[in-house]
């Protein structure tokens, strides 16, 4: 295999396993589907192929309980969602929401108008912490209009608690649950089942239940979700007469064709993605891994922390990966708060957990067609890397 030059003048090897293998369906093994699509000439609009697979969202992953909402992504689903719960109180307002999360939950909250609160987040579980969520909700009151708790890596937040806090505090509730399509919950519920508030999922390329550029929004209040659909066909609530905020957020027929499509076999790259993730728990014994809560989960990639005894710091760790052909990654670092933009739009509270957590996360390779064999190259790797005493310690 030919290598190429670092910046250090060592030998990096091409990734021959990257850190992602986006593996959606093949547009090409559906041309049927596709030239029913164009002889019906309905592309868009909520047509019939994105009504198929909201109802079989509803019936295959949430049970048969609430419904489903197709969006172009999970940000526009974001979008609507927290412009929805906000309502059309006074501008300035807050929206709740952890630090140590990606950049588009922030971003979908300055959209909506709402200034970012910033909150920590769990040691063990990863997840927003409930002792500071339930302060900053003391402190600020009525200024918050949102909750926007972060289903982290796709763990199973207590949605029972939220509605809780909704019942408590009256605000708005917005689940962010990215990375949770195929997650199941304690009692081996889809995630977020049934819930009275508008849960939003991805179905981009790189997620589990991956599509090209795709969303879900799934509600168990119809009324709610009534309102969602009509926000994301630019407001209208009566024909073609704006009656609310909205915005183009439709999902091609297209896209939701290869929903479809993905569905079909899903159950397989979840149980196969768990299978890989125990594989690399047992090849890093005495590692930190994030504390899962549910009864399965749909995992994306691997987030790990890397020992505070390691030989090397991060960069070196990840540079010695990299010159092994092995792809890597650190989600959520730099966190929000970290992030010269959210630095000037959002207001921080205390983040001791979150800055300690990202500074020593790690995401390693996760993929539909990665073997047991490569799970076992990576840690080995990843194991030698942190052994090594650093350069600049020597």
């Amino acid at each position: 295999m030919t290598g190429r030059p670092s910046d250090s003048g060592a030998t990096e090897r091409p990734p021959d396993i990257p850190f992602l293998r986006p593996a959606p369906p093949r547009l090409s093994e559906l041309v049927d589907q596709l030239r029913a699509i164009e002889d019906s000439g309905i592309f868009t609009n909520f047509g019939p192929v994105n009504t198929r697979l909201e109802a079989a969202m509803t019936e295959r992953i949430f049970g048969g309980v609430g419904g489903c909402l197709t969006v172009g992504n999970a940000t526009l689903g974001l979008m609507l969602a927290i412009r929805h719960a906000a309502g059309e109180g006074a501008p300035g307002r807050y929206a709740l929401m952890p630090s140590f999360t990606f950049a588009a939950t922030a971003q979908a909250a300055i959209w909506a108008g709402l200034t970012p609160l910033l909150c920590d987040i769990e040691p063990d579980t990863w997840l927003p912490s409930a002792a500071e969520e339930e302060a900053l909700l003391a402190r600020y009151g009525a200024h918050i209009a949102v909750v926007v708790p972060y289903a982290t890596f796709g763990n199973c937040l207590d949605l029972d608690r939220y509605a809780r806090l909704a019942r408590q505090y009256g605000v708005g509730i917005v689940v962010d649950a990215a990375a949770s399509l195929g997650a199941l919950d304690a009692e081996g519920r889809g995630f977020g089942a049934g819930f009275p508030h508008p849960v939003v999922y991805s179905m981009h390329a790189t997620k589990t239940f991956a599509t090209a550029e795709a969303g879900l929004i799934h509600c168990g209040d119809p009324a709610t979700l009534a309102a969602l659909r009509a926000m994301a066909n630019f407001g209208f609530g009566a024909p073609r007469t704006a009656t609310m905020p909205g915005l183009n957020a439709k999902l091609s027929e297209i896209g939701a064709l290869l929903a479809l499509a993905r569905l079909d076999g899903f159950e397989h790259v979840v149980a196969h993605r768990e299978q890989l993730m125990e594989r690399y728990r047992q090849n890093l014994p005495g590692w930190e891994f994030q504390r899962l809560i549910g009864r399965r989960h749909a995992h994306q990639f691997v987030p790990v922390l890397l020992p505070p005894d390691a030989g090397r710091s991060r960069a070196e760790v990840l540079a010695a990966l990299a010159r092994e052909g092995i792809g890597t990654a650190h989600y959520f670092s730099p966190h929000l708060a970290e992030q010269p933009y959210f630095r000037r739009r959002c207001r921080v509270a205390r983040l001791d957990v979150t800055e300690r957590l990202a500074a020593r996360i790690l995401s390693l390779p996760l993929a539909d067609a990665m073997a047991t064999d490569e799970v076992d190259r990576v840690c080995m790797a990843l194991r030698e890397a942190v052994a090594a005493r650093s350069v600049t310690a020597a």
